[in-house]
């Protein structure tokens, strides 16, 4: 078995290793290519978060995708370069609206150059992925315009809260649902409809990557809390102290209400106040950690994940299909 990946994902066929490397660094030339500009500080700023690293968890689906087709079919890797050109775009607009100051380990845009380079560097790389998307034909147009619209609502949802009457927890699933599962949906069904595999195995992967993007959006939140900044690559509780409300909040704040423990209470009215100060975020993240809700967190990031396994049961028994079972594993993994 070899690690595949930043993600870590093992595979035990070398011509499906072979494969998915190959397609891989494919991407992170297209990546590179894709953020130069005649403007040296336009590459610059476009290039920061590209040469921090990252994942590359939707590049990896959509190779492993296009195992049930032809894995080496023209449209693939321009394909997974705008799934991640998406991505880390919504990445410079993200740490703007939560004025993060780390993303991947180093410096966020926004920190480093202000907010309105970031805003502006994020629209330069959903420019750079629509050029790349246009050759790739009308159906890929499309099918990227939905997903597209789907994660800003997601976005909006979030921002504007729940209505009165609506479950906080529902709702913020249909929120991640759109922001995240969305765009992870896309890239399990542009990698095997580009690879020309049957309507049916494209839907499943498709249907797959929506649970799957839940369940690592899920671990995501999971790790804001019980993580360190070496184990994430941001700060340590960025959610938290930007009041924006994650599982394992919503499931404390739902626990408060329904049994009025003064623990409870007293933890929700310490998040209610002013965590711009440290040491009161650092003791709503020492509370939060040893709260029952993280526990509840992660058994619905396991809940998800085992849902993304169950979708892939009408595929055929192969290497692929092992490696996204474990990628469903890996999921998990990360959030303890």
């Amino acid at each position: 078995m070899t690690a595949v990946g930043p993600f870590g994902l093992s595979v035990r066929d070398q011509a499906l290793e072979a494969d998915v490397q190959t397609g891989l660094a494919a991407v992170e030339a297209g990546l590179l290519d894709a953020t130069k500009s005649d403007v040296p500080f336009i590459t610059e700023a476009a290039q920061h978060l590209v040469l921090a690293g990252g994942k590359r968890f939707r590049p990896l689906l959509v190779m492993l995708a296009a195992q049930f087709g032809d894995p080496h079919a023209p449209g693939i890797v321009p394909s997974a370069v705008v799934v991640e050109l998406t991505h880390l775009a919504t990445l410079y607009h993200d740490d703007v609206m939560d004025e993060a100051v780390v993303r991947r380990g180093v410096d966020s845009a926004n920190a480093r150059w202000g907010n309105s380079v970031a805003v502006l560097t994020g629209d330069f790389l959903f420019a750079r992925a629509s050029h790349i998307l246009a050759d790739l034909g009308p159906e890929a147009v499309r099918i990227q315009a939905q997903a597209f619209e789907r994660l800003v609502t997601g976005q909006i949802l979030e921002t504007a809260g729940p209505r009165e009457g609506d479950d906080p927890v529902g709702h913020y699933l249909d929120v991640i649902a759109g922001k995240t599962g969305s765009l992870i949906a896309v890239s399990g069904r542009f990698g095997s409809m580009m690879a020309g595999a049957d309507e049916r195995v494209v839907e499943v992967l498709t249907q797959y990557g929506e649970r799957l993007g839940v369940a690592f959006q899920l671990a995501d939140d999971v790790l804001d809390i019980a993580s360190d900044s070496h184990e994430s690559g941001k700060t340590p509780g960025t959610d938290l102290r930007e009041g924006i409300a994650t599982l394992p909040v919503l499931h404390l704040r739902a626990e408060a209400e329904r049994h009025r423990r003064p623990e409870d209470l007293e933890l929700v009215e310490l998040l209610d106040g002013d965590l711009s100060d440290d040491g009161r975020h650092a003791e709503a993240l020492l509370r939060l950690r040893a709260h029952p809700a993280l526990e509840r967190a992660r058994r619905d990031t396991v809940r998800y994940a085992q849902e993304a396994r169950a979708m892939l049961a009408p595929l055929q028994e192969c290497y692929a299909k092992a490696a996204l079972e474990e990628l469903c594993d890996l999921v998990v993994h990360r959030a303890g």
